[in-house]
């Protein structure tokens, strides 16, 4: 498949064939693809929890979906009917010391490890590099695939059940399977933007 389909045919899938695995061969493209995405000082400070397991990836459900109490419980349901059958989850995670360490070697020199030095914060962007390589390597597959978050208040639950370190922070999760007939989203209503509408040539007033 030629980069530009792959860019246009990518959205985001929410239903998924739970009949047809993801092949050990394409999870491990996935994996490989993302570890060639790019980060600050070539710090690499990322994870990838690779859930492909049935008891794993209802185990993933259990601890990252809210409690009943959601006021909008009727809509959750309907996304995780199609969500929960997806037959492979990757969370990735970005792990912030591995900058600050890498910062403070002798060919960056930054040995206070001072957060403040950073205007953004690149082990969250880059890991989120990594993410998009994955979604582009589904689409690259024949698969369809969902970036998504975790809700905050889930997180140590989600800890708790995979073990994770406390130095490794969930930037969300992606779904990745075989397509199933779904619904698009109601966000998609709004149209996209153009991009005489978002870019901005030598000045932002210009």
């Amino acid at each position: 498949m030629e980069f530009r389909d792959a860019v246009r045919r990518r959205r985001m899938v929410r239903n998924y064939d739970p009949d047809r695995p993801v092949p050990p061969e394409i999870v491990d493209r996935l994996l490989e693809h993302a570890i060639h995405a790019p980060s600050a000082g070539f710090s690499q400070g990322w994870g990838f929890l690779v859930l492909d397991r049935p008891d794993d990836r209802s185990a993933f459900w259990a601890a990252t979906t809210p409690v009943a109490a959601d006021p909008d419980t009727e809509r959750r349901s309907r996304w995780l009917a199609g969500m929960t059958q997806a037959p492979l989850i990757i969370v990735p995670h970005a792990n912030r010391s591995a900058y600050l360490d890498r910062y403070a070697q002798p060919d960056k020199g930054w040995t206070d490890r001072d957060e403040a030095r950073w205007p953004v914060p690149y082990w969250h962007i880059d890991t989120g590099f990594a993410a998009l390589l994955m979604l582009l390597t589904a689409v690259d597959e024949g698969l369809g695939a969902c970036f998504f978050g975790i809700p905050p208040e889930r997180t140590p639950s989600f800890r708790e059940a995979f073990g994770v370190p406390d130095e490794f922070v969930p930037i969300g999760a992606i779904t990745v399977g075989y397509r199933a007939p779904d619904t698009r989203s109601p966000s998609l209503r709004r149209g996209r933007r153009p991009v005489d509408e978002v870019v901005h040539r030598g000045r932002w007033d210009g």
